[in-house]
């Protein structure tokens, strides 16, 4: 039994899967969806590749993709603590459907247009800035209080688990079936995903919830402002993926280590690093200074970006970009329950709504980074010196904003104040 009982230390705590239906029916429906978009994911810049030819056309899809993130996701998090998140859900997903189908049209034609790419682009963004907030705030409804980190490590694992795969697959499905298809299995994705999402249950707002309003996006803000642990995650995530996300020059980084084959896995490699994080977490479950984790994972994560811009053999940069998946994964883990454990129900969409801010802004201008200065000084220079730039703005962030490096869910105020809070709703309910 002793052998049994490490083991199930270390693999994926699946208590919240046991206990909470939604849960499950949001981790099945997640994956099916992500699988799909990841498809169209690595099609879109790989047709803009092929339609020009240039590193800053592909890099303009994060400048083409920020406004509306910012302004849809900020909206995004006022609507979800105003309206039912199943709604809006479930409408946000079949406006993505709706997009995937657009870019399967347009794929479909003799002669693909270019400017349609950045239209859907720029609606998928928006779509997405609306959506993400009611996903990421019905978690800590819908999961009890110390499961949070064991869900947020299952709900990684679901991402990862299709981000591997769809990259993986795209590249090959481009290349020879093409684009079409590609889009194809996208389309197909958002329509199984719609279906699942008519199965989830109601989930109204809190009682006495004001209508999405700038005041209302305004408080939510001066909260975030006034809790330096919360500063500190948003910080330091936005940093990191301004300064360390490559993702955007992989076709040309695989240009220059003549291996184009190994362009989809690139694109898989940081997710297979959070896989093997994610089924290795059970330990996580029992850590409580949850912004160690945030920290080190950054630093780690710019350090293996760096070593990969360094690395001329395709499969060390491979292996760099694994590690560099492992730490943006713990990162992500310490970010998540810090929020999940910390941030009071009446603001939890607001509070998401900036959350989409910091992890989703960082990689849209982080793509433009990159692009623009590959094309000014090659790419591997691009990759190699922004790793560098994560790892001092880690140290900077880390050294300004030290409440985030000795946060602990056991004696934080209000960590203690939301499990509470949680505790009295639950009695409440069970009368």
């Amino acid at each position: 039994m002793a052998p049994r009982t490490r083991l199930g230390a270390i693999l994926p705590d699946l208590t919240p899967w046991r206990s909470s239906r939604e849960f499950r029916l949001l981790w099945v429906q997640g994956l099916i969806a992500f699988f799909g978009s990841s498809m169209a994911l690595i099609a879109l810049p790989l047709q803009i590749k092929d339609l020009t030819d240039s590193p800053a056309a592909v890099g303009a899809m994060g400048a083409v993709e920020l406004v509306p993130l910012v302004v849809f996701g900020l909206y995004g998090g006022a609507l979800a603590d105003a309206a039912d998140r199943r709604k809006v859900i479930l409408a946000t997903e079949a406006g993505l459907g709706l997009l995937a189908v657009l870019l399967l049209v347009n794929a479909l034609i003799p002669a693909p247009m270019l400017w349609p790419l950045y239209v859907v682009a720029a609606g998928v963004s928006a779509l997405a800035g609306l959506q993400r907030p009611a996903l990421d705030s019905l978690l800590a409804r819908i999961v009890p209080h110390d499961q949070l980190t064991a869900a947020a490590a299952l709900n990684a694992l679901r991402w990862q688990t299709g981000a591997i795969a769809g990259p993986a697959l795209a590249g090959v499905v481009v290349a020879y079936a093409g684009y079409p298809t590609a889009y194809s299995v996208t389309v197909l994705g958002f329509a199984v995903s719609v279906a699942m999402c008519t199965r989830l249950s109601p989930a109204p707002p809190s009682h006495g919830a004001e209508r999405p309003s700038l005041r209302g996006i305004a408080q939510g803000a001066r909260y975030a402002w006034s809790r330096p642990v919360l500063l500190g995650t948003y910080a330091i995530d936005l940093a990191a993926m301004f300064f360390a996300y490559p993702n955007t020059v992989f076709p040309f980084l695989a240009d220059d280590l003549h291996a184009t084959w190994a362009l989809g896995l690139m694109y898989a490699a940081g997710s297979v690093g959070s896989v093997l994080l994610s089924l290795t977490s059970g330990w996580t479950s029992r850590v409580r200074r949850h912004g160690l984790f945030v920290v080190f994972g950054a630093a780690g994560w710019g350090l293996a970006i760096t070593a990969a811009g360094w690395f001329a053999n395709v499969w060390l940069v491979l292996l760099c970009l694994v590690f560099a998946g492992a730490g943006d994964m713990l990162s992500g883990l310490g970010r998540s329950t810090i929020w999940n454990q910390t941030i009071p129900e009446e603001l939890r969409g607001r509070l998401a709504g900036i959350e989409v801010l910091s992890y989703s802004v960082g990689p849209q201008l982080g793509q433009v980074r990159a692009g623009t200065l590959a094309g000014w000084t090659g790419t591997r220079n691009a990759i190699w010196s922004g790793g560098l730039a994560c790892v001092a703005s880690v140290g900077v962030l880390a050294a300004v904003l030290p409440k985030l490096l000795t946060y602990d869910a056991d004696t934080d105020t209000d960590a203690q104040l939301r499990r509470a809070r949680k505790e009295e709703a639950a009695a409440a309910a069970a009368i």
